[in-house]
């Protein structure tokens, strides 16, 4: 068998099937010719285990002979010292990609959250690291790309920020899993972009818009927003007439929110049989995202779900409009707060905006961090606050001054709708 040069590999010509050149020089290494004259070299070995195995080096043309046997003869060496360099690339073919990593976090971590939660992270990866991600393989993931993936949303660095913490948790797992090599987290050592924590609470000026606009769309209703000008204006109602109703239930649950200091989730699937009135408790969750324990609140939240109809049968505190099997939805609850806040010149508050009112309210009450963070239900302030006495009495003290504090910064709330025969006390 003669030497594999580049004049037998020229003079050499494809047949009907697949056939191979060996070379006489250096055992296993040879060219393979198919059909359609694609020709590559490759070389022939067996593994420790005495598999027979065949490893592609590289096309004829782009790489010359002599590389090819060069490169044969290192890959010989690597195999005489127990390596298996094809097993090892029909592995890396076969490994699971970021995509697979992400299906898999998401199946056995992200179910564990919080509904909320588990929206959001399904959101953020599906719409940022699948799309830039997904198709490398998992274990080849580089610092490098998780590093692109994050520049690339410095625009909005709490979204970026947020992201690259996902990816990094889904690599953590990964090498739980076996899918990645130990202690190689390519988001490790990444620095994190500068965030503005944004901090908003309503003044008692602000409060005191916010109190009667919650009365006047109780009552008469909100203005349109009007936006018809030049000719399609003059088709417009009349100014008094320019006013739509608002969902009381929605209403309800905003007083709720600022009261109660609960989070929108909180308040939206909160249930009549969270309510304890004798003990002045409803049940809210000990952390985001947990299970509901009962948690003393202010006795103005508790008069605002009191004043709710509570028919035979309601299993909703704050019911949907379309029956009393379904909860407030989220888009409701939102667009009344939109047109609420439109109304009382509060453009820049959101919702959650109230439960910070809630804080800074505790915060300048006197009470101290250990009190404002069981009121909130924060996870924790500092390491020392295991030692703190969680009591009930003082929680629910300073729920109540909290309340009864923001409470007559709103005008009077409007009268409890009429109940009927079939509805029932808490």
């Amino acid at each position: 068998m003669a030497r594999l040069t580049k004049r037998t590999i020229d003079a050499a010509e494809a047949g009907p099937s697949t056939r191979f050149l060996w070379c006489g020089e250096l055992r296993g290494f040879g060219l393979r010719i198919t059909s359609a004259d694609v020709r590559s070299f490759v070389l022939r070995y067996r593994n420790a285990a005495g598999r027979d195995r065949m490893l592609t080096i590289g096309r004829y043309g782009v790489l010359t002979v002599d590389q090819a046997r060069d490169d044969a003869r290192r890959l010989l060496v690597e195999v005489a010292t127990g390596s298996d360099p094809a097993g090892e690339k029909q592995a890396f073919k076969k490994s699971a990609s970021v995509d697979d990593l992400l299906d898999k976090y998401i199946s056995e971590h992200v179910s564990k959250l919080a509904a909320s939660t588990q929206t959001e992270v399904k959101r953020l990866v599906d719409k940022h690291i699948r799309p830039e991600l997904g198709k490398l393989k998992a274990v080849d993931l580089k610092r490098s790309d998780a590093e692109r993936l994050h520049r690339a949303m410095r625009s909005t660095p709490r979204n970026a920020n947020h992201v690259l913490a996902l990816l990094s948790k889904a690599c953590a797992l990964a090498e739980i899993w076996g899918l990645r090599e130990e202690g190689r987290n390519p988001c490790r050592g990444i620095k994190r972009f500068e965030e503005s924590h944004r901090e908003r609470f309503l003044a008692p000026d602000e409060l005191k818009r916010l109190g009667e606009a919650l009365e006047e769309a109780a009552t008469a209703g909100l203005p349109w927003v009007v936006k018809a000008k030049g000719p399609t204006a003059r088709h417009l109602a009349k100014p008094e007439n320019r006013r739509s109703p608002v969902n009381a239930d929605a209403l309800a649950l905003v007083r709720f929110l600022l009261l109660s200091g609960a989070r929108l989730s909180e308040g939206l699937e909160l249930r009549w049989s969270d309510v304890d009135a004798k003990a002045g408790t409803i049940g809210l969750p000990e952390r985001k995202g947990g299970a509901r324990r009962s948690h003393p609140v202010s006795a103005a939240a508790l008069a605002v779900v009191a004043a709710q109809p509570h028919a035979k049968g309601a299993k909703w505190v704050f019911p949907s409009p379309s029956g009393l099997d379904k909860p407030l939805s989220k888009s409701i609850a939102e667009n009344t707060w939109q047109r609420l806040r439109a109304h009382a010149g509060l453009d820049d508050v959101r919702l959650h905006d109230l439960r910070h009112t809630v804080g800074t309210a505790a915060g300048r009450s006197g009470a101290n961090a250990f009190l404002v963070r069981d009121m909130l239900r924060h996870s924790n302030v500092t390491m020392t606050h295991r030692y703190v006495n969680r009591d009930i009495d003082p929680l629910r003290a300073l729920s109540d001054r909290i309340g009864e504090e923001l409470s007559s910064s709103l005008s009077p709330p409007p009268p409890s709708p009429a109940r009927d025969a079939t509805e029932e006390p808490i």
